[in-house]
């Protein structure tokens, strides 16, 4: 189901449990911010699917294809009954404009799943991480949680 939202080129959209919300290597170029339910990520890979990620409301996915302009790199899928605010890139650069909140809640997250993959990665090449910096204990500590995600467990911040 879809409905638009008065005054905006944003619209939401509802999907059952175990909708696919989009599908890996589609073009087009919308973003999705959860409002209800919650979000499986994953990629198919030659062993099966991968689970990326598991993400609840207030989280976004889809940010990828919008800002690059390149297919989708992963499948989403709906977890229980979930709603979706699609936003299309005019949408977004819209929302960047009048909510500069919006644009660093969005920027403070993808740095967050940037830190994250860093810590998977250095966990999944055998390698431990260099605490230098108080603040790097809780990353340290926090990549267990990124791991958890890629096992199928649910973290406190998804996907962040």
């Amino acid at each position: 189901m879809t409905k638009k939202l008065p005054q905006s080129s944003e619209f939401e959209r509802e999907f059952e449990d175990g909708a696919l919300i989009c599908r890996e290597g589609e073009r087009n170029q919308e973003m999705f911010v959860i409002q209800q339910g919650g979000v499986r990520i994953f990629k198919s890979t030659i062993r099966g699917e991968l689970e990326l990620a598991r993400l609840s409301r207030g989280d976004f996915f889809g940010e990828m294809s919008v800002l690059e302009s390149l297919p989708r790199d992963a499948s989403a899928q709906a977890l229980g009954e979930t709603r979706v605010l699609v936003m299309t890139a005019g949408a977004l650069l819209v929302r960047l404009r009048r909510d500069p909140t919006f644009a660093f809640e969005l920027l403070r997250r993808l740095s967050g799943r940037v830190r994250g993959l860093n810590a998977r990665l250095v966990e999944a090449t055998g390698g431990e991480p260099k605490a230098t910096h108080p603040s790097m204990l809780f990353y340290a500590v926090g990549s267990e949680a990124s791991t958890a995600t890629a096992e199928g467990a649910t973290p406190s911040e998804s996907g962040s």
